[in-house]
């Protein structure tokens, strides 16, 4: 399930991040790339140790936690620190999908989701498509500033060579209560079937309701 998040930042809060970005200490992207990942990744990643870090943080990840379309997708039990990625021409990175665990020996996760903060606007950067295999097929997406999209780890995934440009992303994963996408998805569909009835006292909102949360549960790891 492939799910774009739109205007997670003001027009200030962005063009203050950017700004940030362009000043940061960046490093080479594959210190941080799992063993079978390193040998496709070419991109740089702010250096986590920098004081703008926190700052960065504290907008980014409260625009996405605290938005309603991430919560109903995600179902979040955890979420990683954002990396802030950088890829200038001539960059990209092939065909891989995420560990499937993440983080330090004491703060271990699942990555169940992996998500896309597109932070530079799509005519700064040629090339730079992030694709993701789905069973439908290959999804190209570039997205507008300030635009999340949020898609499977296990998702066979790449980023095109950037012909051009600067490409501005950060990208953090989430460990959701329920482990699997097509599951998620049932809920979801559940969820948003029932913000379409206008009347809450109904029996069909209230067995969609039920169904939610008994379906929820069924599943739910925590």
């Amino acid at each position: 399930m492939l799910t774009i998040i739109p205007d997670l930042f003001t027009s200030e809060q962005l063009n203050a991040l950017r700004s940030v970005l362009r000043q940061g200490k960046f490093a080479d992207g594959k210190l941080s790339a799992g063993k079978n990942a390193r040998q496709r990744k070419a991109n740089q990643e702010l250096a986590q140790d920098q004081d703008c870090y926190e700052a960065l943080n504290n907008v980014v990840m409260t625009g996405l936690v605290q938005h309603p379309a991430y919560l109903q997708a995600a179902m979040p039990a955890k979420i990683a620190a954002p990396i802030y990625a950088r890829y200038s021409s001539g960059m990209g990175y092939g065909n891989h999908i995420d560990d499937p665990l993440m983080g330090s020996l004491q703060s271990r996760y699942r990555s169940d989701i992996a998500i896309t903060i597109f932070l530079s606007e799509p005519d700064e950067y040629d090339g730079g498509e992030l694709c993701v295999e789905t069973s439908l097929g290959s999804s190209e997406i570039k997205l507008p500033a300030g635009h999340a999209i949020l898609y499977p780890s296990s998702s066979i995934h790449s980023v095109k060579e950037v012909l051009s440009g600067e490409r501005l992303v950060a990208v953090t994963w989430v460990q959701s209560y329920i482990r699997r996408d097509d599951q998620r998805e049932i809920l979801v569909q559940l969820d948003q079937a029932k913000q379409l009835l206008p009347d809450q006292t109904t029996l069909a909102y209230q067995q969609l309701d039920n169904c939610y949360a008994n379906l929820f549960r069924m599943w739910a790891e925590v």
